[in-house]
């Protein structure tokens, strides 16, 4: 009667557990499935808060100044900026040659907070982030104190027409409210110009860009702005296009 007892005890306790993990899979399946949904959802408010500087796709040449109106440690550098669309990394890279304040740097969007960001990997490859708005048609980016000097960064990235602007790096110590300027540097687009929203022109249908460089998918031509583009179109061509279409779809702003 005991071993009854004890059987009977044992098969319910069994068949709890068999519940529990499966409704323990059950739950891990769901969010799975939700995961790619929120990457997703969130790489294209990324891109869609990002339009915004459609325009800085391509290449600059630039010149940076230490003392505004001083060639006295002066420098040329070269910049290239395309789209980076890649499950961990979404926005706009810019990487530069013989630059004297960075190698490269991501600027994206954070959704939660709703402000841009920026990634910078430094002259000795550390890495230094900043997040900002805009402020009056500019972008003004901040760092948090740095962990050795104590020093706060910001960047001021301001658009003057299609073919040129202005990056300001400044810095100040924590405990201060006044920057004192690092550098300024003054691009100017190489060659023709590349992306500018409002441009009449092969559309990317990928940012919503000026597309230059034509993609093929089924025998059609589609264009995209740059290699970045190119390639998030070529690893998926449908997904790529079915958002083209509802973008189309939207009213416009």
């Amino acid at each position: 009667m005991l071993r009854r007892v004890s059987t009977i005890i044992t098969l319910r306790h069994y068949g709890l557990l068999v519940l529990i993990g499966a409704v323990s899979l059950s739950t891990a399946w769901v969010a799975s499935c939700d995961e790619p949904n929120a990457k997703a959802e969130g790489k294209a408010s990324s891109i869609d808060a990002l339009r915004e500087y459609n325009g800085l796709i391509g290449g600059w040449r630039g010149v940076g100044q230490p003392k505004r109106g001083s060639q006295q440690g002066a420098w040329q550098e070269k910049t290239v900026a395309v789209w980076e669309l890649k499950p961990k990394s979404t926005g706009i890279r810019w990487n530069v040659e013989t630059g004297k304040q960075w190698k490269s740097a991501l600027l994206g969007y954070d959704e939660k907070s709703k402000k841009f960001t920026l990634k910078a990997t430094l002259l000795d490859d550390a890495t230094r982030e900043y997040q900002g708005q805009l402020e009056d048609k500019r972008l003004v980016l901040e760092s948090v104190a740095d962990a050795k000097t104590n020093d706060i960064h910001r960047l001021t990235l301001t658009t003057l027409n299609e073919n040129r602007m202005t990056l300001l790096f400044e810095k100040r110590p924590e405990q201060q409210s006044f920057y004192s300027r690092v550098a300024e540097i003054g691009y100017q687009r190489e060659g023709t110009r590349l992306a500018a929203a409002g441009t009449s022109g092969p559309v990317c249908v990928v940012t919503g860009g000026l597309g230059t460089m034509a993609v093929m998918h089924k025998g059609k031509t589609y264009y995209v702005c740059c290699t970045g583009c190119r390639d998030a179109f070529n690893d998926d061509p449908e997904g790529i296009l079915a958002e083209y279409e509802k973008s189309k779809a939207k009213p416009a702003k």
